[in-house]
């Protein structure tokens, strides 16, 4: 009998009310290994409430989420980011003057075991453990296609590297699971590109599942497997870009009830 896999992210009836307010109501997904979802919906209609929910920013007042099976209710955002949730935001986040390699190097503070005396003593195991924390780090700038900047102060970077440097600092902490929070604001097409290629080749090469937020319906349609589409806190379709493309709730929470086509989709 076949048996079926555990999802990376299953949320059951996940919710927060704030006051009399349901910011979201009922919220339910699964992403399986390497997936990528999109979540999308008008500005206000609770996605960026469901990452803080799914991060620990915010307690659910209703439901459960849970990572590989085991529940993260009530667990704390250390915790959460520990157990392998990642995210970045819609505001860059960066150490802005510390360097490119630095800010990475950061997220990896959990894999260095040497206490004070050899840090001040610069005995063999703290340069043996400096050592193996700057290579992984290294490693992963190349995969965001930074190599070669690692000196640089974050702050010197251009926008679009300075988002790509953000994902390298997730992928320090060893996630499972990735959220991105509208990643290519502000990018040109070109660096919107170059992103695409870097989420794709990250799935596949760390195994990663992807949660995606972004406002670029075209990019949407383009690399997410699944959509799922917010309204005021509910969810009002959910499936393929196809299917959510079609929808029309999709259409009517997007442009109103007159119009026929979500306009990039």
């Amino acid at each position: 009998m076949a048996t079926t896999k555990t999802p990376v992210l299953r949320c059951q009836h996940l919710g927060i009310q704030f006051g009399g307010l349901k910011a979201v109501d009922d919220f339910n997904l699964e992403i399986g290994e390497s997936e990528l979802v999109g979540l999308i919906g008008p500005n206000g209609a609770g996605k960026t409430t469901v990452f803080n929910l799914i991060t620990g920013v915010y307690k659910p007042t209703e439901g459960s989420f849970y990572l590989n099976g085991v529940q993260m209710n009530g667990k704390k955002t250390h915790q959460i980011v520990h157990a392998g949730i990642a995210r970045t935001f819609q505001n860059i986040r960066l150490f802005k003057k510390m360097t490119v390699i630095d800010n990475v190097k950061a997220a990896m503070l959990q894999e260095l075991h040497y206490g004070m005396p050899q840090a001040v003593l610069r005995t063999p195991r703290f340069w043996r453990e400096e050592a193996a924390i700057t290579e992984k780090a290294k490693r992963l700038l190349e995969v965001v296609h930074l190599q070669g900047k690692e000196e640089l102060e974050a702050d010197n970077l251009p926008y679009g590297e300075q988002r790509r440097l953000e994902i390298a600092r997730a992928l320090a902490t060893d996630m499972k699971l990735l959220l991105l929070d509208e990643p290519a604001a502000g990018m040109n097409p070109t660096e919107t590109e170059e992103l695409l290629e870097i989420i794709d080749y990250i799935r596949d090469a760390f195994k990663i599942s992807v949660l995606l937020i972004e406002h670029d319906m075209s990019l949407v349609m383009k690399i997410c497997e699944r959509i799922q589409v917010l309204d005021f806190g509910t969810t009002i379709a959910a499936g393929t870009p196809a299917e959510v493309a079609n929808s029309p709730k999709v259409i009517e929470a997007y442009l109103g009830k007159d119009n026929e086509v979500v306009e990039g989709i």
